[in-house]
């Protein structure tokens, strides 16, 4: 971006925030009042055992200190891919199930509610940082926001028959959205109108939970940025084959192995399956069909058919997904002008493969099933960025200040004004749409999508 970093938003946040005390179901927990907001950080929705299914957490006696972000999933280093910028990660730790709550006021009042599920390849990420923060939200759309940290990784998705039984990352979640349920009461929110938003894999998350039949009735809209569909849901033998090089390179009983040998483990098993198949945007780990709570893909389908009739549905993708990974790269540089269009051409067959087409088709199944579903893209970011409109360029329109994004080469030669103006109405579009639903984006002269590419918003 061309303007200077302002001072970080939350640095001139945490100067003035005072205590406020929330009581939920659990107990009672010290958060902080500012700008017009309550914010609670590192709240702990369940607690597990490496390798085991979460567990509820439990009633605390006592008043429980949130205030403070909370751990987050054990995490290789940042990727190379700095197109975003670099994140910080936080502090790692296994007990790394918790939440970041915004909300305008824990009192009666029964807001809608939106909850987070970050991206990362189900490797990488965290709710908590601060390029996801959702104060523009909760405060422009008067609305609580919960994100959510869960585990990831090896840690969440090894599928490794009498170690890991694989999808505990998709049980924390439903985890999560079960506290949610329970105590959105108490944070002023409507436990009856709660909307799951997830970019990238957190997308991917969202579209295997309309399947979950322990997972459905825990919200009532989804909205799914950029899915990257075209992967597929994952399978037994690629979880397989992942688990066997990741045993191997660990070279012991990861039960007891410490984290940084399994990180490092991790690491190199997507490696070793990446140069096998050739293609390194799949992730390596992620959920398994077939497995708990998982359906297999024919019992996926038929579940989230099933339940279409009661959902509503946005989703989309950005215009040059892929330019995020590949654009400005060496063909292009050492090649200017043919290296350039042929960079271009397999930006835009692989973001078709992978995220367009697959996102719209899944759109036009939930449609025919009985879902009311919109469709949009985003076309129009970073005009002088060679990555222009690429994956997570969405991100910045939504979450986040100026100090988080400050440094993201994908926003190059816009300042954050810029950034904030063309967020504000895919901000008020979500915001809309988690309110009032379906009926309020028709209002706002959505069509709902059917299949015909005229029916997609572009923004």
């Amino acid at each position: 971006m061309t303007s200077e970093p302002a001072v970080r938003d939350d640095v001139r946040a945490t100067a003035a925030e005072e205590d406020v005390l929330v009581t939920v179901r659990g107990g009672t927990l010290r958060g902080a009042r500012t700008d017009g907001l309550t914010i609670l950080r590192g709240v702990r929705y369940a607690t597990a055992e490496r390798f085991g299914a979460p567990v509820p957490e439990r009633p605390w006696a006592g008043i429980r200190e949130a205030r403070e972000h909370g751990d987050v999933s054990p995490q290789p280093p940042t990727r190379s891919v700095a197109t975003a910028g670099w994140s910080e990660v936080g502090v790692q730790s296994e007990d790394c199930l918790n939440l970041t709550i915004v909300t305008p006021a824990a009192d009666g009042a029964r807001r809608p509610v939106l909850v987070w599920l970050h991206g990362g390849s189900y490797r990488s990420g965290a709710g908590s940082w601060d390029r996801y923060r959702t104060d523009r939200l909760a405060r422009e759309g008067d609305v609580v926001v919960v994100s959510v940290n869960s585990r990831l990784g090896a840690l969440g998705y090894l599928r490794a028959p009498g170690i890991s039984p694989g999808n505990l990352g998709l049980l924390d979640q439903i985890e999560a959205l079960r506290w949610v349920r329970d105590n959105a009461a108490d944070l002023g929110g409507d436990p009856g109108n709660v909307t799951v938003v997830g970019q990238s894999s957190g997308a991917h998350s969202v579209a295997c939970l309309l399947g979950v039949a322990q997972a459905r009735p825990l919200f009532r809209r989804v909205v799914l940025q950029s899915p990257p569909l075209g992967l597929g849901l994952g399978s037994a033998s690629a979880s397989g084959r992942v688990a066997e090089r990741f045993l191997a390179r660990l070279g012991r009983d990861p039960r007891e192995a410490p984290l940084t040998e399994l990180i490092a483990a991790q690491q190199l098993a997507g490696r070793d399956v990446a140069a096998r198949t050739g293609f390194g945007f799949a992730p390596a780990y992620g959920p398994v069909p077939g497995v708990h709570p998982l359906p297999d893909v024919p019992g996926w389908r038929a579940a989230w058919q099933a339940g279409a009739e009661n959902l509503e549905v946005v989703l989309g993708t950005t215009r040059r997904e892929i330019a995020y990974f590949l654009a400005d790269g060496p063909i292009s540089r050492h090649v200017p002008l043919v290296g350039r269009a042929l960079e271009n051409g397999v930006i835009a067959l692989a973001t078709r493969a992978v995220f367009a087409r697959p996102t719209l088709r899944f759109g036009r199944q939930l449609a025919r099933a009985g879902a009311r579903v919109f469709a949009y893209r985003i076309d129009g970011l970073a005009p002088t960025s060679p990555y222009r409109a690429c994956h997570c360029s969405d991100l910045p329109l939504l979450f986040g200040d100026e100090a988080a994004w400050a440094q993201a080469p994908m926003l190059a030669g816009q300042t954050w004004t810029e950034v904030a103006e063309r967020g504000g109405p895919v901000r008020a579009a979500w915001l809309s749409f988690a309110t009032d639903g379906a009926d309020a984006l028709v209002e706002r002269g959505w069509a709902p999508y059917d299949g015909r590419g005229d029916r997609v918003q572009r923004f």
